[in-house]
């Protein structure tokens, strides 16, 4: 079977990067549970060397997400944050980066209390306004990090636009692209230099595998993510590798339920008396709805809202019984969690009124369920308050 040039989404996410199993025939990658490799003769080998360089199921994974991407190569690693890790490597010493204020707490770890100690600087600032972009740029800034949609705010950023701004001052442009995954946006595509993905969240989609994932376009950058990722050796099993070509291949069936599942309960809590107000891109009440309709095919699988008192918050979140109280997201399931005491409990509180997470608020990644059961699980656990 060859993967012909110009295939579509859906044909790639099944078929980039797998081939029949050339010992047996099977349809299905292999997972390669192997740390080495027995060599021919000395200074003879079939392509693989040492587990922590090359595997094969870790190969597919790479060429899927990449063909996904439309990059030139994916590198797999063993989470999301160890891709973003990778991606900081790429500077030097006294490089700076201008990043989205609103990105995810464990970045904002990273970069605060890791990558601040090896002198590396960073500015925070409202990406969506493309000037703020242009003000933070310096003669040191070597890159501009973008979450789009952010989380939990769900704030967009214009990927052409900020990748226009950038450029113009050679800055290398990185999109964290984990919220929308390759179905909802392409930021390679939109004029992006490097994407990033927490493999663990839609790529995935099951919730059983935890990786990351870096696609670049540019020769000098796969060029050094390829010796980084043998060097460091933050790399991604051949399970987990497994796992998330396991869940690429029903993405986009997947991202069509949770953008529909999604759209439905955001405008159900939209309307709701006791939800004080409700982050959509799909709700024609969002700052950036337009963007999101020019920007991305659907508008995602995840639902922010808010409650008015941290009381009312705790209330809903221990008051649901099909949806799961949980960290992470864009599995099959629902789950919910509370930012300020769970995915940002690592952002100062000062900060995180700054950046617009109250302790009022609650995120949901909607799952794939029947939407009418959501709803009325939702419906419920409003009532209690």
């Amino acid at each position: 079977m060859r993967l012909r040039d110009g295939a579509r989404f859906s044909t790639i996410c099944i078929h980039a990067g797998q081939v029949p199993d050339p010992s047996t025939g099977a349809i299905i990658t292999p997972i390669y549970q192997t740390s080495t490799y027995v060599q021919d003769a000395l200074g003879q080998h079939k392509g693989y060397e040492y587990g922590r360089t090359q595997n094969p199921t870790r190969g597919a994974f790479e060429a899927n997400i990449a063909a996904m991407e439309h990059g030139t190569a994916a590198f797999g690693f063993a989470s999301g944050m160890a891709a973003t890790n990778a991606v900081m490597t790429l500077l030097d010493a006294g490089d700076h980066v201008v990043v989205t204020d609103n990105t995810y707490g464990g970045t904002y770890r990273l970069f605060e209390q890791v990558l601040r100690r090896f002198q590396l600087e960073f500015t925070y600032v409202d990406t969506s306004r493309i000037d703020e972009i242009t003000a933070a740029i310096r003669p040191t800034t070597r890159m501009l990090f973008i979450e789009t949609p952010t989380n939990p705010t769900l704030q967009l950023t214009d990927i052409s636009a900020a990748s226009d701004a950038a450029h113009r001052s050679g800055v290398v442009v990185a999109v964290d692209n984990t919220f929308a995954s390759p179905y909802v946006q392409r930021p390679l595509d939109l004029g992006a230099d490097l994407v990033i993905h927490s493999t663990t969240k839609f790529l995935n989609g099951h919730s059983d595998s935890v990786g990351g994932a870096v696609v670049a376009r540019h020769a000098d950058h796969v060029e050094r993510l390829r010796f980084i990722q043998n060097a460091a050796g933050a790399i991604i099993g051949p399970m987990d590798a497994w796992l998330v070509l396991r869940g690429t291949k029903t993405l986009p069936v997947r991202m069509e339920r949770h953008n529909a599942n999604a759209l439905v309960l955001a405008e159900y809590l939209a309307s709701h008396p006791k939800v004080a107000r409700v982050h959509y891109p799909g709700l024609a009440s969002h700052p950036q709805h337009d963007l999101a309709r020019r920007q991305m095919r659907g508008f995602g699988g995840l639902v922010t809202f808010e409650l008015g008192s941290l009381d009312r918050a705790r209330t809903l979140l221990n008051g649901l019984q099909l949806v799961a109280l949980a960290e992470s997201l864009g599995g099959v399931e629902t789950l919910i969690s509370h930012p300020a005491t769970m995915t940002h409990a690592s952002v100062p509180p000062d900060r995180r009124v700054r950046i617009g997470i109250p302790d009022d608020m609650v995120r949901l990644s909607v799952g794939i369920e029947d939407v009418e059961d959501l709803r009325d699980d939702l419906a419920q656990a409003l009532d209690r308050l």
